[in-house]
């Protein structure tokens, strides 16, 4: 390959080294004359170089955005790319043809293929190789390591593409670059050397005539671009500040959980959580199981902190694992049990699998929030569970016609109510009034794209503070679980005011049945709240979250649309300085929306306030046809007929 492509440059060498008649000069114009026939793809890297600092704003921000979410930067990343028709791989391509042009130079100046009478220049026989030359030739190396010392030190300077890199990228690109380098001025031929040295010095030169041609400063927002960094870095700096040391121990924590669980014989009953904030829609539940079984509850949590570890501290017929977010695909693709119950949607979609070990196992999802199945949840979430308890039986048609769509076997589909909704009604119920008389206002966003953390919050607390009430602000779990820092910044910000407070532990709901007005984008527990309490949201238009873009196919309306128009009022996100007044009018008007809410909460969630009993129920049914399936039952049957015909 080497000799064809010195072959194709050998005649171009002889036509140049007959016209100046001396072989060093010829290397110079050569090497003069593929900086002038390369000149279109240097335009091309420039510009496109250009293009990558253009994006570099939006990217920072997509950064801070998805801060910690790898898979979301990743997508976003994919799709700006797609959107500016940017390939990273396309800068490869000028790498590329310098190394097949610098390969033929070698094989060039080792076999010209044509007759030279004199391969001295400046003294230096271009031929020989410094490597065992003497003492002059020491110099070659040292001038081909200082000549990329150089361009290394212009093109952080005057590339707009290298100029942004991170300082450590950038000595990192100079050492190879002069290491290089010196490596070609010792064991190549001096020829060579010469070759390289005037390439890099003419870079430099093409570089300055291209920022001169095509301005960076016309091209790309300098003052954006410092703006996106800035907010990212103050990101970075928040998550420098965890504790690197507690990491080490929760992974020697995950290893020893994760080898208990699998030492354990059968588990006729898994519950998986997410994190802390899900053990109250699997709580209520669990205690029934426990008050009317014998069954061992295996209870794995991605989060160290779970309440689950104390309680089964309490009761031994509950064990506890703490397995992180990685090490759950191995546990998920490995699991052995009889029934799984998850809050978790998009089983077998993406990264957590149903078993590979036993194909049998029944998994079975519970809802963690009390509205519609094909709007919230991503295309699909649904489809490989085995049964839904489903909250009332307005979802029952919605499932259905998504399986229709798809094609899919019915799934078990069984109406047993929403558990949270009890207990946030039993503890309502049981709570004392407050001595102060002083109003509680709860913001409890959703944690979607441009949900009111990411949006608007700063305007949306200025208007509340001021008029007296104690205001909490409740992220939704799965917003602190992707965005912890970005809630970090915000926590920071007002951090002085003392009539609010920030929620971020989530074991408790007192804040929500507690409150007089809750204020939100999406999340469901504005629907939680009126229907525990009957008082009224305050919904905001922030684009609305939609995670199944075919949604509309079903032909069936969301509740979460539905509801926004029936237990409260909506606040557009440009009047959000409003807001504070619109609490107000609501606070006056708390009586006038009881009867509305109690015939609507009585129109969609079962079995109020029942519904850990009667869910329980279902799950132990499940259990005891996955230990002695239907069909043994039917099998039994026909033999004891048998019996009974023999006898007769």
């Amino acid at each position: 390959m080497i000799a064809a492509i010195g072959s194709v440059l050998s005649p171009l060498m002889e036509v140049l080294y007959r016209f100046c008649g001396n072989f060093g000069l010829s290397i110079i114009l050569f090497t003069l004359l593929t900086k002038i026939i390369l000149l279109p793809l240097s335009i091309w890297v420039h510009c496109n170089g250009l293009k990558v600092v253009r994006m570099q704003p939006a990217l920072n921000r997509l950064k801070a955005e998805h801060y910690g979410d790898a898979d979301a930067i990743a997508d976003g990343q994919a799709a700006l790319y797609k959107k500016e028709r940017y390939n990273p791989l396309a800068s490869l391509i000028p790498l590329a043809v310098q190394l097949i042009i610098l390969m033929g130079v070698v094989e060039v100046i080792r076999h010209p293929g044509f007759p030279i009478s004199d391969m001295r220049f400046l003294g230096v026989d271009l031929s020989r190789v410094a490597n065992g030359s003497g003492p002059l030739f020491l110099l070659v190396p040292l001038a081909t390591g200082g000549s990329a010392l150089f361009l290394s030190l212009m093109q952080n300077r005057l590339n707009p593409l290298q100029k942004e890199q991170k300082q450590g990228m950038q000595w990192g690109t100079l050492i190879f670059s002069v290491g290089l380098s010196l490596y070609l001025g010792y064991f190549v031929p001096a020829g060579v050397a010469l070759y390289w040295i005037v390439s890099n010095l003419l870079a430099v030169l093409q570089q300055v005539l291209l920022n001169k041609a095509i301005s960076p400063e016309k091209h790309i927002d300098y003052d954006e671009l410092e703006k996106s960094r800035e907010q990212l870095k103050a990101l970075e700096a928040l998550d420098a500040q965890e504790d690197k040391t507690e990491a080490k121990e929760l992974a020697r924590r995950e290893k020893r959980d994760e080898k208990r669980f699998f030492s354990l014989g059968r588990k006729h009953l898994v519950f998986y959580s997410e994190g802390q904030g899900f053990y109250k829609y699997f709580g209520p539940v669990i205690d029934e199981i426990l008050k009317n079984s014998d069954l061992t509850i295996h209870y794995i949590t991605s989060d160290p902190k779970d309440r689950i570890f104390e309680t089964s501290v309490e009761n031994p017929r509950i064990q506890a694992y703490y397995i992180g977010p990685k090490a759950l695909i191995t546990v998920f693709m490995k699991m052995e049990a009889d029934v799984v119950i998850m809050t978790m949607s998009d089983l077998d979609n993406y990264y957590y699998k149903r078993s590979y070990v036993r194909k049998d196992i029944r998994y079975i999802y519970m809802f963690h929030y009390p509205l519609s199945t094909h709007m919230v949840l991503h295309t699909g979430a649904l489809d490989h569970y085995d049964e839904i308890l489903c909250v009332g039986a307005f979802q029952i048609p919605e499932i259905r016609r998504a399986e229709e769509l798809g094609g899919l076997p019915p799934k078990q589909l069984e109406v047993c109510g929403y558990c949270q909704l009890d207990e946030l009604y039993k503890a309502y119920c049981d709570m004392e009034p407050r001595a102060d008389g002083k109003k509680r206002i709860l913001v409890a966003p959703s944690w979607q794209e441009d949900n009111l953390l990411d949006s608007c919050i700063d305007e949306l607390l200025r208007s509340l503070t001021g008029s007296g009430w104690e205001i909490t602000v409740r992220p939704h779990p799965e917003y602190m679980k992707r965005y912890r820092t970005r809630m970090d910044a915000i926590i920071q910000r007002w951090k002085d005011s003392k009539e609010l407070r920030f929620e971020t532990d989530f074991t408790s709901n007192e804040s929500i049945y507690a409150s007089d007005v809750v204020i939100t984008d999406w999340s469901g527990t504005a629907t939680e709240f009126s229907f525990v309490t009957l008082k009224p949201c305050i919904f905001v238009d922030t684009p609305v979250k939609i995670h199944n873009p075919e949604y509309t196919k079903l032909e069936i309306e969301p509740q979460e649309l539905r509801l926004r128009n029936l237990i409260g009022i909506r606040v557009a996100p440009e009047r959000i300085a409003e807001t504070g007044e619109a609490v107000r009018k609501l606070l006056g008007q708390t009586e006038q929306w009881k009867a509305k809410i109690r015939e609507i909460r009585t129109e969609l969630i079962a079995n109020f306030p029942e519904s850990a009993r009667v869910s329980a129920r279902e799950i132990l049914r499940a259990v005891m046809e996955q230990q002695y399936p239907v069909k043994d039952h039917e099998e039994n049957a026909k033999e004891e007929k048998t019996g009974h015909d023999s006898k007769a």
